[in-house]
């Protein structure tokens, strides 16, 4: 496993000994209709202990930068990343992590498989505007949940034809923000470079296995 990164992070003075667990009544999950056939839950300070929960996975997972084909050449990603499926044989750590993907695949009736970790180190790192589907030109609707622990920065969402305008959630310390319906055909996300400081935040992102 590689070290953690080297980060600017500065948790509640109370992290090593909070107590860890998610809102199993989603009381404060609020669905949100993007147009007739896309949507998205937001659930504000879903996980409790997220600055643990932030702590844990950046110690427990093998983190790389991935490159990819831009025009004529590789650049590399401006995030740093690591994967997990259900097929590896590996157990999902920290544990809780494992709890949150049995009670998401419950409740929306999907098999979240598959979970991706985005490591967003500062304001300097970013995603483009994409959308998770299952291959180029795919017809069929996935569903992708995102977890964000650490400090919040901004996920944008727009229609990929224009029009509506753009959507902006904050999401760190917790949030659970679930993308269905269309969504990732339809729509598409970005999480936006900063000048202003920004700490860093990870995403974890829910996913049945085989979209990308």
């Amino acid at each position: 496993m590689s070290p953690s990164p080297d980060l600017v992070w500065q948790p509640s003075f109370l992290a090593t000994d909070e107590d860890v667990g998610i809102d199993l009544t989603f009381a404060a999950l609020r669905r949100i209709d993007l147009d007739d056939r896309s949507w998205v839950d937001h659930a504000p300070g879903w996980v409790r202990g997220s600055d643990r929960v932030f702590e844990l996975v950046l110690e427990s997972r093998d983190w790389g930068q991935r490159s990819r084909r831009m025009y004529d050449q590789r650049v590399r990603e401006p995030r740093l990343t690591a994967p997990w499926n259900a097929g590896s044989g590996e157990p999902l750590e920290p544990p809780v992590l494992e709890e949150i993907r049995r009670v998401l695949s419950e409740r929306y009736g999907r098999r979240f498989d598959s979970v991706g970790f985005n490591l967003y180190r500062d304001g300097r790192d970013s995603v483009a505007w994409h959308g998770d589907t299952i291959g180029r030109g795919s017809t069929e609707d996935t569903m992708v949940a995102i977890v964000s622990v650490g400090n919040p920065r901004p996920l944008l969402l727009r229609p990929r034809r224009g029009g509506s305008g753009t959507l902006r959630y904050e999401l760190g310390h917790g949030d659970l923000l679930v993308m269905g319906g269309s969504c990732q055909r339809t729509w598409e996300h970005a999480v936006p470079k900063t000048a202003r400081p920004a700490g860093p935040r990870i995403s974890i992102q829910f996913r049945p296995r085989g979209v990308r």
